[in-house]
């Protein structure tokens, strides 16, 4: 299942592999337990999850040291997947339900993911300053601008400028033009060929 990681990132280090090998097992047992991952597609962790947040990895690369925070984390996507992949990097991973912030906490003790800072709360109460906030379809984007913006640092601290990087599907013409400001999108399809991405996409603005 990890061929499938491999296949779009070749440059893996060895405890990077081991780590993304480690997730598999360690969600079946959580969720056996917690359910972060619907039921019906645990089979498919690897794409609809695991991969589909590493698309942010292609369109940004964070340097070390910088900055991220995920915003309504779920089971710690993004998150963990960025996290394992940007070791540098560091992440605060918030949700406002306790028991997935409890999955977070016990992935990343189990796969030795060492730069989450997993926190139960609100959003609204998170007081320090990120360089890039990420997160995957929490609320309609005119609402997530409003929660985030004055907690993102103008700077660069990756192949972009700071600023949110977001997953989301469909037409997001309409959603995005009532935040009055400039997006760019990035399809997911023309970085990786599953079916599955075909209408995803990963959106951008800068600080």
């Amino acid at each position: 299942m990890i061929a499938i990681i491999e296949k779009y990132f070749p440059d893996l280090s060895q405890q990077q592999k081991e780590q993304f090998r480690a997730l598999y097992d360690l969600y079946a047992d959580w969720n056996s337990k917690i359910n972060v991952v619907s039921r019906k597609d645990f089979d498919q962790l690897y794409v609809r999850h695991i991969l589909h947040s590493l698309a942010i990895a292609k369109v940004c690369n964070f340097e070390a040291g910088a900055r991220i925070l995920d915003v309504g984390c779920g089971g710690g996507f993004p998150s963990v997947p960025l996290a394992i992949m940007f070791p540098e990097a560091h992440i605060v991973a918030a949700d406002s339900i306790g028991k997935k912030i409890t999955v977070v906490k016990g992935i990343c003790e189990g796969a030795g993911i060492k730069n989450i800072d997993a926190r139960n709360t609100r959003v609204e109460q998170i007081t320090e300053k990120f360089d890039y906030v990420v997160s995957r379809a929490v609320t309609e984007m005119p609402t997530f601008v409003k929660w985030i913006w004055g907690k993102i640092e103008r700077g660069q601290k990756g192949s972009l400028a700071n600023g949110i990087l977001y997953l989301k599907g469909g037409d997001l013409t309409e959603e995005l033009a009532a935040t009055k400001m400039p997006w760019q999108e990035f399809p997911i399809s023309e970085f990786f060929e599953e079916e599955f991405f075909e209408t995803k996409k990963v959106v951008y603005t800068k600080k």
